[in-house]
């Protein structure tokens, strides 16, 4: 459903019982449209609205469908979108595609559990974010068998990520131990550059604002915090995009040798 403040507190208008979601819908994104009243959905009925099934065999069988978790579009690219799986698969889809398999375009596959946050990088839109299970995974659209960076395995669930609007390599992560975890990755990989314990009770999701000095967490107790970041943390840096470009270039070219390698010694083993 969706509302208009300006016409009172009933909504405007809402879907039919008969074409909505069976399960609860996690994810809906706003898309440009000449009516702007158009929207993406996503349910862990593993099927949104329109009538694409999340069957990554490429059959349409809902009975193999994934079940929807997040959802990613980015208005620079209205032809493309992404969903993060219950399953731990992200998949990739085209919007312009004419038939259902082709419109799934690739999948890729790193985590244990469900996708709980899927990003692209402001500066670098091949470049995505994902978080899932202990760890949050950087991927390239050119590399489908592995991502090419991700953080270590945290003792704690991760629970929600996002990339920093003002510096292309930093990006945030949540934890369910309460810790809130900023991460440079120009500066180091092992580690977070600033780790906070926001609360005793797990965080379960965060939203940084358009400039990227606040950002806020939410509980899963409903409490809200509401934090600065330091100015080292969200001022761009000199030859930084440059730098952040080569460092993502030269890891999805390593992944690429590495995918490369795997396939030749695959079929070495097939030969024999």
């Amino acid at each position: 459903a969706y509302w208009d403040t300006r016409k009172g507190g009933l909504p405007v208008e809402a879907s039919t019982v008969e074409v909505s979601h069976r399960d609860p819908v996690y994810g809906a994104k706003w898309l440009q449209s000449k009516t702007g009243t158009e929207c993406f959905s996503a349910s862990t009925d593993g099927q949104p609205t329109e009538t694409l099934v999340l069957d990554i065999t490429r059959k349409g069988l809902l009975e193999n469908a994934l079940g929807a978790i997040t959802l990613e579009f980015e208005t620079t690219m209205p032809t493309k979108f992404m969903v993060g799986t219950e399953q731990g698969i992200v998949i990739a889809c085209n919007r312009k595609a004419k038939t259902p398999p082709e419109k799934i375009t690739n999948t890729y596959s790193g985590h244990h559990g469900p996708v709980y946050a899927l990003a692209r990088n402001p500066f670098y839109p091949k470049i995505f974010l994902t978080v899932g299970d202990w760890t949050a995974r950087i991927w390239s659209e050119d590399t489908k068998e592995s991502s090419i960076m991700w953080t270590k395995y945290h003792l704690s669930y991760l629970t929600d990520g996002c990339w920093s609007t003002t510096r292309p390599a930093v990006f945030f992560t949540t934890r369910s131990d309460g810790t809130l975890d900023v991460w440079d990755f120009l500066f180091k990989q092992k580690d977070p550059s600033l780790s906070l314990k926001v609360c005793d009770e797990p965080l379960s999701s965060l939203c940084l604002q358009d400039n990227g000095r606040v950002i806020t967490c939410g509980s899963k107790l409903g409490t809200v915090t509401l934090l600065e970041i330091s100015a080292g943390l969200c001022t761009l840096q000199r030859n930084e995009k440059t730098l952040a470009a080569a460092m993502f270039e030269r890891e999805t070219r390593r992944e690429k040798i590495l995918e490369a390698r795997q396939r030749e010694l695959r079929l070495k083993e097939r030969s024999r």
